[in-house]
């Protein structure tokens, strides 16, 4: 009787740690930044694709926002050509590169030059080092742009790591949701909060307080329009936080495209083999069953 009382109130603990209530998102929140809420991307799950017109405005964001502060190094003016990108031409690419001045050399006297940007080169940072960009930036440099939605994530907490790992239910879109959260999360701060000098209040960053000023606001960029001089989509931060989370998400795996595809043949190749393996031992094993069979009557006989 004890150990069925104590079973019982196993159980009970169990499904009260379990209730919806736990399981929210927004429960787990551990005091150093409210969880980011979880968008909805193109790219994401097995079947995912880019939105090239999502890639092609969060470049735009970049560009016109972000690149005066933020340094994209391992990404190549030409990759923004490849398949699976945001799909711009190769004349495009390279009359872009050359908007750009590049740090080549030395030259025959020895001396380091600049030249107009070609589609090989990398995107040029927008300091000549990380010292530089520290001390243009209240004494901390701004991290790099390449592999930042990789590099960012945040504890999911249980059952939802579990259901993460999962391969058609996987999520793995922690660093673009953290990135969208950061940029739409500046706000005033609660009433008794300090806010020292060069600092800012931001929900979702750890700690709350945060160096970086509010970087865009609605109306900022200018997307292009269609036919009836209408954006295609809204001028606002919400909009701006997501285009640009996503072209980071390309930028940090530009071959997203063609590793599921990969993925997708090597498992219908799977599939296949397996059918044909499981037909091949039944075919096998059939006429062994039938001689084994045949020599059960002999072996009766015997004992």
């Amino acid at each position: 009787m004890r150990a069925t009382s104590l079973i019982a109130a196993a159980l009970t603990a169990a499904l009260i740690g379990l209730s919806p209530a736990s399981l929210s998102p927004a429960a787990a929140e551990d005091g150093h930044g409210s969880q980011p809420p979880r968008q909805s991307w193109s790219y994401a799950g097995v079947f995912g694709r880019f939105d090239q017109a999502q890639l092609q405005r969060g470049f735009q964001v970049y560009k016109e926002v972000c690149s005066a502060c933020h340094s994209m190094r391992l990404v190549s003016f030409r990759n923004l050509a490849e398949e699976g990108g945001p799909g711009y031409s190769a004349a495009q690419v390279k009359a872009l590169a050359a908007t750009y001045q590049v740090k080549d050399g030395p030259n025959d006297s020895g001396e380091m030059f600049e030249r107009p940007g070609r589609p090989a080169d990398r995107f040029p940072a927008p300091f000549p080092n990380d010292q530089a960009a520290a001390a243009a930036n209240g004494g901390k440099a701004p991290p790099d742009f390449s592999v930042l939605a990789k590099a960012r994530t945040f504890e999911r907490g249980f059952p939802w790591f579990v259901f993460d790992a999962l391969p058609f239910t996987g999520y793995s879109e922690q660093g673009v949701d953290y990135i969208h959260a950061l940029l739409v999360g500046y706000e005033d701060p609660p009433k008794g909060t300090e806010v020292p000098d060069g600092t800012h209040y931001n929900q979702y960053f750890p700690g709350h307080l945060i160096a970086m000023p509010k970087p865009i606001s609605d109306g900022q960029v200018t997307y292009p329009k269609n036919d009836k001089g209408e954006s295609v989509v809204p001028e606002t931060v919400d909009q701006y936080a997501k285009d640009v989370a996503a072209f980071m998400a390309w930028a940090a795996e530009p071959h997203m495209m063609a590793r599921k595809a990969l993925g997708l043949r090597v498992i219908l190749f799977l599939i296949v083999l397996s059918g044909l393996l499981y037909y091949v031992k039944k075919k096998i094993w059939a006429d062994v069953g039938g001689e084994v069979h045949g020599l059960q009557p002999e072996l009766h006989k015997t004992y």
